[in-house]
């Protein structure tokens, strides 16, 4: 058994927080686990990737058209790391874009949206989530990193039990915002139910 997931947003949105999640989820079930992360200017928005390895692994390292999945929570970084997952794999983005710095000063230029999608599309499976509205109604924008991991643990790729991905919640999250992060969790799975009736 070997997993490969790729993680990407940028800073600030809680990625590497995401990825330490389901790694120690995977430890608490005894699966071999191994993460890494790339990151840009991450404090002022920059690109943020962790990958995320489970089981019959020995390097970090995702080749091309390897990873089982891209859990995205921007559409550009579900397209920069396009190239990565396998053709019959799952594209996971949030649907809200965040402009980088350096657009909005008039240097480089974000691609619509729609093409983003498209690109992804022609490539393997895209599921897109309105992940910023969803966290809010959980109680707050801070929160949107795990109601990915509800919408993605729905999708059955983790071999992972809920029980030990929120367990591992309880332990990272401040005790203050726990109730809302299960919220959020829930959330995110429910959308997934909403997302599968819907394309059924």
């Amino acid at each position: 058994m070997k997993i490969s997931i790729i993680i990407a947003g940028v800073g600030g949105q809680g990625v590497i927080t995401a990825a330490n999640i389901i790694a120690k989820a995977a430890l608490k079930e005894d699966y071999n686990v191994i993460t890494s992360e790339l990151h840009g200017m991450a404090q002022r928005g920059g690109n943020v990737e962790c990958s995320v390895r489970i089981g019959n692994v020995f390097s970090p390292i995702i080749a091309n058209e390897t990873a089982d999945a891209i859990v995205a929570f921007e559409p550009l970084e579900a397209l920069r790391n396009l190239s990565k997952v396998r053709k019959n794999g799952v594209v996971l983005t949030d649907i809200n874009p965040i402009i980088p710095p350096l657009v909005s000063i008039g240097i480089g230029s974000y691609p619509p949206v729609d093409e983003i999608f498209e690109k992804i599309e022609k490539h393997c499976r895209l599921i897109k989530i309105n992940a910023d509205e969803i966290a809010r109604k959980a109680g707050s924008i801070l929160t949107k990193n795990v109601v990915m991991l509800g919408a993605f643990h729905s999708l059955q790729i983790l071999p992972l039990k809920e029980e030990s991905i929120l367990e591992v919640i309880r332990e990272t999250i401040p005790e203050k915002y726990i109730e809302m992060n299960m919220k959020a969790f829930k959330m995110g799975k429910e959308e997934m139910k909403r997302f599968s009736s819907q394309n059924e």
